[in-house]
């Protein structure tokens, strides 16, 4: 098998860690046991020089966490979509929790310094659900994406508790600085923190490491933001309402 392909089968034992009752015929303890044997050998083979073993075991202890967050966006889904009948249906069908289950498996990498895997990870849940959230973004709990299809979440970008995004919401950098050669410069904050508890509606863009949107705001549909709002804010795009005319019989 390729890289991708061990990887791919690496997220599957991690989903039935997480959801046992849904994916796969492990449980979760023999999941677990999957994946730490499959990671142990891939990381000895990306990263020679470290002790695949502790990186590994550092893992395998945060998955209780991240099996609770999960749980919080599984819940957030099912109250916060009307079409919603049940949890068993949110894990099962909806894109954005299987992407964002799959983000904070690569995510706990991510911190953990693996390199390739967390983003091979990431750009597997991409291709499958139309969904791109970087494995270094930091994302609190109760976490929706409604619906979901050409949604970014970049790198920096931070987002706290009780947060949800419809399809099409972009949250990316502004500019990207230059060293004296022309070179990016990596490793700086370029992407936007969204505070608790805000909404953003479809196709709004929201860009920049400096920009903060605060807590309990919403910002409407098609909005472009570079700027810092403060809390409680609303935002929506000033364009003219529509004209809508019936033909004459």
């Amino acid at each position: 098998m390729t890289l991708p392909q061990r990887i791919a089968h690496i997220l599957n034992h991690g989903m039935a860690a997480l959801h046992p009752c849904v994916y796969g015929e492990l449980n979760a303890r023999g999941a677990i046991g999957e994946i730490a044997a499959d990671l142990e050998r891939e990381i000895a083979l990306l990263c020679p020089d470290r002790d695949a073993k502790e990186i590994v075991a550092a893992f395998v202890a945060r998955l209780p966490e991240v099996r609770r967050l999960v749980e919080t966006d599984v819940t957030a889904a099912y109250e916060g979509d009307p079409a919603a009948t049940s949890r068993m249906e949110v894990v099962m069908s909806y894109p954005g929790l299987y992407a964002v289950t799959v983000h904070r498996l690569a995510h706990e990498l991510y911190r953990l310094k693996v390199p390739i895997i967390p983003r091979v990870m990431s750009e597997l849940a991409h291709s499958k659900t139309g969904i791109d959230i970087h494995p270094g973004a930091t994302i609190g709990e109760r976490f929706f994406i409604d619906h979901g299809t050409g949604v970014v979440i970049g790198e920096t970008c931070v987002i706290g508790r009780n947060v949800r995004l419809y399809q099409g919401v972009t949250l990316g950098g502004l500019s990207f600085a230059k060293d004296a050669s022309g070179a990016l410069v990596k490793g700086l904050k370029r992407h936007p923190n969204i505070e608790d508890d805000v909404v953003i509606y479809a196709n709004a863009t929201i860009l920049g490491g400096e920009t903060t949107i605060g807590a309990g705001s919403e910002i409407g549909g098609n909005v472009w933001l570079h700027a810092s709002v403060p809390p409680n804010s609303r935002v929506y795009n000033n364009q003219p309402a529509p004209v809508i005319k019936t033909r004459s019989s």
